[in-house]
């Protein structure tokens, strides 16, 4: 405890310091002191949350490439936790990146009211209208009574993250044409919540498929 309260004053010092320009803090400790953990990106996750550009991104992929010439690196694709948009970024090994801290509730959504999609606290049954802004590009995949992920950063929710793999039914797709299911190939379906996703041609209207809610991406048929 003792320690504790003197490095806390010493913490106190440096920033006193720093506001004089006596001192630098360097851009991690800033980082540190808004609430953010800095990681090595040699422990990424698959679901991890980064702030990374002044946006919080979630973990969709990540690669570790040692190059027989040159430095290693890391090699990931991540998703815009509020905007759903997918990017591919490469990092030095062992660089530094700030964790997000994110309050994750679980929710049951309900049913649409209007404009708005009503979840429920499975923990305190409190129920929130969320706006289709707030669910981010997920929506396309959300189902009645389906359990998701919803994100709260700062006192704010800033996404809603649904299970990585779903099964919905095939509502529409053009019908196969002999040979076509032979030589490979996809062909557009749309499912029950309005998604279209890239199928096989021996799919058809009424086929359960199992889709992969971050890439977007056909699995298999369910």
């Amino acid at each position: 405890m003792l320690f504790c309260y003197y490095f806390a004053k010493l913490l106190q010092i440096f920033e006193v310091l720093n506001v004089y320009g006596i001192i630098c803090l360097t851009d991690d400790y800033n980082l540190y002191k808004k609430g953010k953990n800095m990681i090595s990106v040699n422990d990424l996750k698959t679901g991890l949350t980064l702030q990374l550009d002044n946006g919080l991104w979630s973990v969709v992929e990540f690669l570790h490439v040692k190059p027989g010439k040159g430095a290693a690196f890391v090699r990931s694709k991540l998703k815009n936790v509020e905007t759903g948009q997918v990017v591919e970024k490469t990092f030095r090994a062992g660089e530094k990146v700030a964790k997000a801290m994110l309050d994750r509730r679980e929710m049951q959504y309900l049913y649409k009211e209007g404009k708005e999609y009503v979840m429920m606290d499975n923990e305190t049954y409190e129920q929130l209208q969320l706006t289709e802004d707030q669910i981010g590009d997920g929506i396309k995949y959300l189902k009645e009574n389906m359990i998701v992920q919803v994100l709260m950063h700062d006192g704010r929710i800033i996404g809603v993250d649904l299970p990585a793999h779903v099964i919905l039914e095939v509502t529409d797709t053009p019908p196969s044409e002999k040979g076509n299911t032979a030589q490979g190939g996809t062909k557009p379906a749309t499912l029950e919540t309005g998604a279209v996703v890239n199928v096989p041609f021996f799919i058809s209207n009424g086929d359960k498929i199992r889709v992969d809610t971050r890439t977007n991406e056909y699995l298999d048929r369910a």
